[in-house]
């Protein structure tokens, strides 16, 4: 009877066993996990997809294309960041994880390739607005049926679930809606799209969404702002692939380097540690509500705004280095040049709205800054397009430089409190 039972009993485990197995096909992210390299892998495609954007808006240097672009950029972050609260909660290199995750990047690639064709469909092929939208629904779709699998234990995630599906399917109705509209009814249509999707995640609330590791969570959002403004670079060398080298291109070029790592400068050297450590001193009950916030809704515009100014310094590499159509003595015009202030005021404030969520504090230097560039958007028409940048420069070195000076003290024992798991310290200077 006693070995009838044990058998029982084994079979019943083995059954337990394998219908978690079915359920929990990966392995949970450990509390003090890190960044995966397949998900490294992942931002690849986010960074072609990036370049797509860049180079898209730099063929309709227009208002309008530069809203358009705007807008596809919401519609990718949107992709990505929903794939990092995905691998926040499991390993992504891990399992039925890992074919997900896969499958995925197979649909990002698909719609960075249909990015230029986005909105308006060229000759022949299959229709790219309507790619665009089956493809940003795959991705979709992917993601919530990996979090659905892992979920089935967590009735708090599951009905979380339940509330965020809405927002996505009518978005993705919007899109497809967009996909056969033209003009100005398909830009709105698409702003529908994002509207639906953003809002409606935002009213379903965050209490149901997980956190496992606050500092994975950090990290790979960090990880991404370095994939932006390596895009920059990027976009740096391409504006003047084909042209001879010359000192204007010299010039221009350590110009935009040195503004790329001063903008690397804001983010990295406290303001990113400091709030990691607010995610991972918060709650459970408040920590999701501070991902969401300062993460997946505010990180936005900070990636926005690098992609920008992306554009705007490629088409100062092209100012200052195709003599045969531009002079020294030219200035960027239009879309160019609120591309390339507008980038950087967008960067700037997104870091007072960041800081102020995770800290509470607010930053007067930065918000002071971003306020006063606004007027050069204007005033740098009539200043030559290398004059411009190095106005712009000079003015982030000199903020990040008096950020660094006058709070020298706070500063380091933030940094140095921050990495060894103490609290930063209280001043207004820790936030920077």
């Amino acid at each position: 009877m006693s070995q009838h039972s044990d058998a029982v009993q084994g079979r019943v485990g083995r059954a337990q066993r394998s219908r978690r197995a079915v359920r929990m096909p990966s392995r949970p992210m450990p509390e003090a996990g890190s960044v995966t390299t397949l998900e490294l892998f992942f931002d690849l495609v986010f960074v072609f997809a990036l370049t797509q954007v860049t180079a898209t808006m730099a063929d309709d240097l227009t208002s309008y294309g530069l809203l358009r672009g705007l807008l596809v950029i919401a519609l990718l972050w949107w992709s990505w960041t929903a794939y990092a609260w995905l691998a926040n909660l499991v390993r992504a290199d891990e399992g039925v994880a890992r074919v997900g995750m896969f499958a995925a990047m197979a649909a990002m690639f698909v719609l960075a390739l249909c990015i230029p064709e986005a909105f308006d469909d060229a000759p022949g092929g299959l229709s790219g607005p309507v790619v665009v939208a089956v493809c940003y629904f795959v991705f979709r779709a992917l993601h919530l049926l990996l979090f659905y699998a892992w979920s089935a234990d967590d009735p708090g995630l599951r009905a979380q679930l339940l509330r965020f599906t809405p927002a996505m399917l009518a978005g993705t109705a919007l899109l497809l809606a967009a996909a056969g509209a033209d003009g100005a009814a398909q830009t709105w249509l698409w702003v529908a799209a994002l509207v639906a999707d953003y809002v409606g995640t935002y009213l379903g609330g965050a209490h149901g969404w997980r956190v496992r590791s606050p500092g994975h969570f950090a990290e790979r959002h960090g990880l991404i702002v370095i994939v932006a403004l390596g895009e920059s670079i990027v976009a740096i060398g391409v504006g003047v692939a084909e042209l001879p080298i010359s000192w204007p291109i010299v010039a221009a070029s350590i110009l935009g380097l040195a503004l790329a790592g001063a903008l690397w400068w804001a983010y990295f050297d406290v303001s990113a540690l400091v709030a990691e450590h607010a995610l991972a001193a918060a709650g459970e009950q408040r920590r999701a509500g501070l991902a969401r916030d300062a993460y997946s809704f505010l990180h936005l515009p900070l990636v926005a705004g690098i992609v920008l100014l992306a554009l705007g310094l490629k088409k100062v590499l092209q100012y200052v280095g195709d003599t045969g159509h531009h002079s020294l003595s030219d200035p960027l015009k239009g879309a160019a040049l609120a591309a390339l202030v507008g980038g950087v005021v967008l960067y700037l404030l997104a870091h007072v709205a960041f800081q102020l969520r995770t800290t509470g504090r607010l930053n007067p230097a930065r918000l002071t800054v971003a306020l006063l560039l606004v007027p050069l958007a204007w005033l740098g028409g009539a200043l030559p397009a290398l004059a411009t940048l190095a106005l712009l420069t000079a003015i982030v070195i000199a903020l990040v430089t008096f950020e660094s000076l006058r709070y020298a003290s706070d500063r380091d024992r933030a940094r140095h409190d921050v990495r060894s798991g103490h609290s930063p310290a209280a001043s207004g200077s820790a936030s920077q």
